[in-house]
């Protein structure tokens, strides 16, 4: 195969996966609205929907620790068909939600169904970002450009997700959007049927828990900063900017809509970060210091807020809101340059494994920030989620120091 064919061959397979994770993305950002939204206007505490979401983040861990391997082993496509399959499920489970129920079992229902949607929503992005890494190598220096360009995409597509969730809601309901989200799914899993070739990403799988946690040093201080990254963020975007937002008057159309434009800006800007940060030949010298700048960066917007609030400064609410937009900025530049540096470290044989490593780091800073994002709240307030924020970003910074700025093979070598 030419060189030129195989670049051609890689970004139509690079186009396809994209596309569908995009329809996955918009279901699945839909659906966060929708039960957020849902069980807020039906009275539930900020720590009760922080609960719901708890076994969604939580099964995300083993998740993606098992996709890794399973797509390493049985090939890319098939567990995109499991992740989507897997998403119908937990849709068809939570539409059969009955009023009638009492508030304990509805809650169990929710949580194990959205569990279930959990487990989906990983399986799916270990896949699809394993996918990027396969073709990207196809495609000589367009690894950075593919992985920002796609992961910048597919959150502006959950922030559309967001809008189209609270649409839903006023128009057909909880379980009519859950079926309508349902059929949309099916679509896109008989397009990954025809088009995902079948074999994409099969190799030799790890053959023990060992090999398989087994990472470079790169991979390992990566998951550790990105536990943290995403637990700053969602300690107090999950619960706590949405419920102080409604406290101060807003309607449940503007936070919606605030949260939905928030996240759509979130991924354009990452799609955009390889303008933003410097390349290097070799993928790293310059790439590794700019994960430590924006992290400290990133750090210095929480800590500024906390101060605001404290000191309860007039219109707090569109302090918050600036202050919101700043910490999107630098969060979605962090995150995209973390997403391509484990790209970069990851081996090739087993991209998918190390890919999976690293986002069940990136589902336990989930989990760890969703947790908090309920019990800060009700303890003290946005302030307080603020803190944990500000924290988690400075342990954050301090673990993207020791980042080595070496290829993977003389990390290994070493």
């Amino acid at each position: 195969m030419t060189t030129h064919t195989a670049g051609a061959s890689a970004a139509r397979n690079y186009a396809i996966v994209t596309a569908a994770y995009w329809g996955f993305t918009l279901t699945d950002g839909a659906l966060r609205m929708l039960v957020l939204l849902h069980f807020y206007r039906l009275g539930y505490s900020p720590f009760t929907l922080a609960f719901l979401f708890l076994l969604y983040e939580a099964a995300g861990v083993l998740a993606n620790l098992i996709g890794g391997w399973l797509a390493t082993r049985y090939g890319i496509q098939r567990m995109l068909v499991v992740g989507l399959c897997t998403q119908i499920t937990g849709f068809l489970l939570l539409s059969a939600l009955s009023p009638a129920w009492s508030a304990t079992l509805s809650v169990a229902w929710v949580v194990l169904s959205q569990g279930v949607c959990g487990v989906a929503k990983d399986l799916t992005k270990t896949a699809s970002k394993s996918a990027i890494k396969l073709t990207a190598g196809e495609a000589e220096g367009q690894l950075f450009k593919w992985v920002a360009w796609f992961t910048g995409s597919k959150n502006a597509m959950k922030g559309v997700g967001f809008f189209l969730g609270g649409l839903l809601l006023d128009q057909l309901g909880f379980s009519g959007s859950l079926w309508l989200m349902a059929a949309l799914l099916g679509l896109v899993l008989l397009g990954v049927l025809r088009f995902v070739p079948k074999l994409m990403g099969k190799s030799q799988a790890s053959k023990s828990a060992k090999e398989l946690f087994a990472k470079n040093r790169g991979v390992n201080l990566l998951a550790a900063a990105r536990v943290v990254l995403f637990g700053a963020r969602d300690v107090w975007f999950v619960v706590g900017v949405p419920v102080f937002l409604y406290a101060s008057g807003w309607t449940f159309t503007m936070v919606g809509g605030f949260l939905a434009s928030w996240t759509i800006g979130y991924g354009l800007v990452q799609a955009l970060a390889p303008q933003l940060v410097r390349r290097s030949a070799d993928g790293l010298t310059s790439e590794v210091p700019a994960a430590r700048l924006w992290s400290g960066l990133l750090a210095l917007v929480p800590i500024a807020l906390a101060v605001a609030v404290a000191l309860k400064l007039p219109h707090l609410e569109w302090v918050v809101v600036g202050g919101l937009g700043l910490f999107g900025f630098a969060f979605a530049v962090n995150s995209s340059v973390h997403s391509y540096l484990v790209l970069a470290y990851a081996g090739s044989e087993k991209a998918a494994e190390d890919v999976g490593f690293y986002y069940a780091a990136n589902a336990l800073g989930r989990f760890l920030g969703t947790l908090l994002s309920g019990l800060l709240y009700q303890w003290g307030g946005l302030l307080y989620a603020l803190i944990g924020s500000a924290l988690m970003l400075v342990i954050c910074w301090a673990v993207t120091l020791a980042l080595p700025v070496v290829k993977p093979q003389a990390v290994v070598a070493a």
